[in-house]
């Protein structure tokens, strides 16, 4: 049966991850919260919290925060200043390769290097989502009407991928073969990048504001719906053509987080009404890991072995829940 370590942390749940065997938990309070023996709270924005992101060695967690600040916390719970824009709203975090952070407020990103070098990247519109490429220090930028892709430390016109509409954020398959947005509507967007040949990916019956992708980037995994549909991305075409799976379906409420597992064909599912559960893609079988209650789930991570779920809500419920023992 799984185990859950509750937490309390009183305000909206940002962010849920691991920093090695440590779970920490990104708060609307502005603070880091620890849980791993002794629970510690680390205030780290005044005005709030509003983005996060683990960095790629899974080391540290990169934060945004509505006093303008850009900051580190690592698992003894130093917090470090990378950068700060006064008067802005950092809303939007990626880290990539090399130690590099991405953040976004307005039609402003902005990458810094791991040597303290920042690179700036004006939009004609506000800036909807954030991701590295995979290899290489490639940005890819959300926008109105497609995405941009920018060579960070390369001169040059950056590539432009278009679609009408407003792309809300943006994501790179593992293979680093295609990119696909959420957007606006009730639709995921992507393109192959071989040749820019667009994938349209609709039927939703709400907005997807969750995506993950699966182990090995054979799925890729979305809320919008009372399911988790899952897209599949094996063949040269993508998704095209080919039926996605449903997983989780609940016919009372709707997914509002999908979190694959690191190593497993198996997807951890967050709904609206505080449930979580997990299912396996091959036979849908499910198995129960909290009950619904305590606010929608707003975040879900899992460690870096597939052992341990760290979940949060909207409503400052969180905590880890032990799928396995070691």
């Amino acid at each position: 049966m799984p185990v859950i370590a509750p937490v309390d942390l009183e305000s909206f749940v940002v962010s849920a991850a691991f920093l090695g065997d440590v779970a920490v938990f990104g708060a609307g309070d502005g603070a880091v919260h620890f849980q791993g023996g002794a629970e510690t709270v680390v205030p780290v924005h005044k005005g709030g919290l509003l983005s996060a992101s683990l960095t790629q060695d899974g080391k540290a967690l990169v934060t945004g925060g509505a006093d303008g600040r850009i900051c580190r916390v690592t698992a003894d719970g130093v917090v470090t200043e990378l950068a700060e824009r006064p008067r802005k709203w950092i809303d939007l975090i990626a880290t990539g390769p090399q130690d590099a952070v991405a953040f976004a407020s307005g039609r402003t990103a902005w990458v810094r290097l791991n040597n303290g070098e920042e690179k700036e990247f004006v939009h004609q519109r506000a800036v909807g989502g954030l991701t590295f490429a995979p290899k290489g220090l490639r940005l890819v930028t959300a926008r109105y009407d497609g995405v941009t892709l920018w060579w960070v430390n390369a001169q040059g016109d950056p590539q432009e991928l278009t679609w009408k509409g407003a792309h809300t954020g943006v994501s790179y398959s593992p293979d680093g073969k295609y990119i696909v947005t959420t957007m606006q509507e009730n639709a995921l967007h992507g393109w192959r990048l071989s040749d820019s040949q667009d994938m349209r990916m609709s039927g939703y019956p709400f907005k997807v504001k969750s995506i993950s992708w699966s182990a090995k980037g054979k799925y890729l995994a979305s809320s919008g719906a009372e399911a988790a549909i899952l897209w599949p991305f094996t063949g040269k075409n993508g998704p095209m053509g080919q039926q996605p799976l449903q997983l989780g379906l609940r016919a009372d409420t709707q997914v509002s987080v999908v979190c694959c597992h690191p190593k497993e064909d198996m997807l951890a599912i967050g709904y609206k009404d505080g449930m979580v559960m997990a299912v396996r893609f091959s036979d849908n079988a499910e198995v129960l890991l909290r009950r619904p209650g305590q606010g929608s789930i707003s975040a879900l991570c899992w460690d870096r072995k597939g052992t341990r779920l760290a979940f949060g809500t909207e409503e400052g419920a969180a905590g880890v829940i032990t799928i396995a023992e070691e």
